[in-house]
């Protein structure tokens, strides 16, 4: 089974998600996500269990429990929605298109 853990702290990584899990069952895998370009926690990860029985156990106890000092929500991770690719018709060639914010650095003609 996967499980999907918020509301971890930034100082969270793979093999501490994996301990916290472990007293429940064996753990297939143990994932922190982490942002690509600054390579810090998102604040979430997941958790795989061989078993499902010790999974749903492990969910019913750790969720809403203290964690590193935060209060970590945890559930069955639902299936990835496949997201609809995006279509660049309908002038979103990625040019202007007119309108749009002025704000930025070195635009004070305003």
């Amino acid at each position: 089974m996967n499980i999907f853990i918020a509301g971890l702290s930034y100082k969270v990584n793979d093999a501490d998600l994996s301990n916290l899990f472990e007293e429940y069952g064996t753990i297939t895998s143990a994932k922190v996500v982490v942002d690509r370009q600054t390579s810090r926690s998102k604040g979430y990860g997941f958790v795989e269990m061989e078993d499902n029985e010790a999974a749903t156990k492990a969910i019913t106890e750790l969720n809403g429990a203290e964690y590193d000092g935060r209060t970590i929500s945890v559930s069955e991770a639902r299936p990835r929605e496949e997201r609809p690719k995006r279509s660049f018709d309908n002038n979103r060639s990625g040019g202007s298109s007119g309108g749009g914010s002025r704000g930025g650095y070195g635009n004070d003609r305003y």
